[in-house]
């Protein structure tokens, strides 16, 4: 056993330690288990979550320097130290929330240091919760001292994660004195992470906004004022704009219609220069009878009983080439965008095409 050159008490102390040491690992995974069910539950999405238990000779160090300070192995908080890394300023309030439903807090113990440094101060902060796992959480009969062990919560964003790590390997400290230069320089770069951080938020903060408004037109049929991307489309899609067309196709054969993902054919609408919802909407409504007539040729000889629920969008994509006289050069580009390029492509778009072209609306 190494001799770590304690005093008396730092000695009992250390021993303590390493008969407590089982319990610290099964706290750990209590602690660690809780947070990683309550916080998937929860929907918020973090950058990462960890935990460590002090080594010995970390501890023995920190008993060389200030062993005085503690009565007992209790007074030492951060034996047990877990960390929660987030994308956001606003989802480390979250996790704390979270954290104080879970844990019973040592608020007196506990502090914000986001809430601490002054204007002109360095340094980046995070949120340190003292904690202790209640009973009404976990209990076990043989080994209730767990209830009483507190453990350290260390809740920050990843930019301050990694203005953290920076810290700590230049091995700079605040209340050290540095040459001016270097202070002034890291101290703008702390400014400027913590700029970011608040860009981040505000620009998903917006973005949820904007998506919040785009709904809410989907919602209200004020499609023209809304331009065609992957979130007005996707908002479109809950609307289930083609399934009227879809079922009407499906009856031809009495066929099943299966799931299927619409996302790819934003590319083929974008193509066709589809600019608003509006347009998508036109595009059903001009061409839904001609997507039907389509549908019918293909269908009404065979026996197939399974169908894609994006057969109507397909043959609205089809017919919509067809009339605007893009033709076999579409219809190709069609299948190149939703199936991969590949050369069966060329025979599918020529057979198609020919289809089409046999059509009454193709011949007036």
């Amino acid at each position: 056993m190494e001799n770590y050159g304690l005093d008396l008490h730092g000695e009992m102390l250390l021993e303590e330690y390493r008969s407590q040491l089982p319990l610290f690992e099964q706290l750990q995974s209590v602690v660690m288990n809780q947070l990683d069910t309550i916080i998937k539950q929860s929907g918020v999405v973090i950058n990462s979550m960890e935990a460590r238990i002090k080594k010995e000779a970390s501890l023995a160090g920190k008993l060389q320097r200030k062993g005085h300070k503690y009565q007992s192995l209790s007074d030492i908080t951060d034996i047990l130290g877990t960390r929660i890394i987030t994308f956001y300023n606003e989802d480390v309030d979250r996790i704390a929330a979270i954290a104080e439903n879970l844990f019973t807090i040592d608020w007196p113990n506990s502090v914000d240091k986001r809430k601490m440094h002054q204007f002109d101060s360095f340094g980046y902060n995070s949120l340190h919760y003292i904690c202790q796992l209640p009973k009404s959480v976990y209990f076990d009969p043989e080994h209730p001292e767990i209830n009483e062990i507190r453990f350290e919560l260390q809740m920050r964003t990843a930019l301050q994660h990694v203005w953290s790590a920076i810290q700590h390997d230049i091995g700079y400290k605040s209340n050290i004195e540095t040459p001016l230069e270097y202070h002034r320089s890291l101290s703008r770069l702390a400014g400027m992470l913590e700029l970011a951080d608040d860009e981040f938020s505000r620009i998903r903060n917006s973005i949820s906004e904007y998506r919040h408004r785009v709904q809410g037109l989907v919602n209200s049929g004020h499609l023209e004022d809304v331009r065609l991307d992957y979130d007005t489309f996707r908002s479109y899609l809950q609307r289930k704009p083609f399934d009227r067309l879809n079922h009407k196709i499906a009856a031809i054969t009495q066929a099943e219609l299966h799931e299927a993902n619409f996302m790819p054919f934003l590319t083929v609408l974008r193509g066709m220069g589809m600019e608003t919802l509006a347009d998508v909407e036109h595009l059903i409504n001009d061409n839904f009878d001609n997507a039907y007539q389509l549908a019918l040729f293909q269908l009404s000889s065979t026996d197939i009983d399974i169908l894609a629920e994006s057969i109507g969008l397909q043959n609205l994509c089809i017919v919509y080439m067809a009339k605007k006289g893009i033709g076999k050069a579409g219809i190709r580009y069609l299948f190149d965008t939703l199936n991969g390029k590949m050369p069966q492509n060329e025979v599918l778009a020529d057979m198609v095409f020919e289809q089409v072209s046999k059509l009454s609306f193709m011949n007036k």
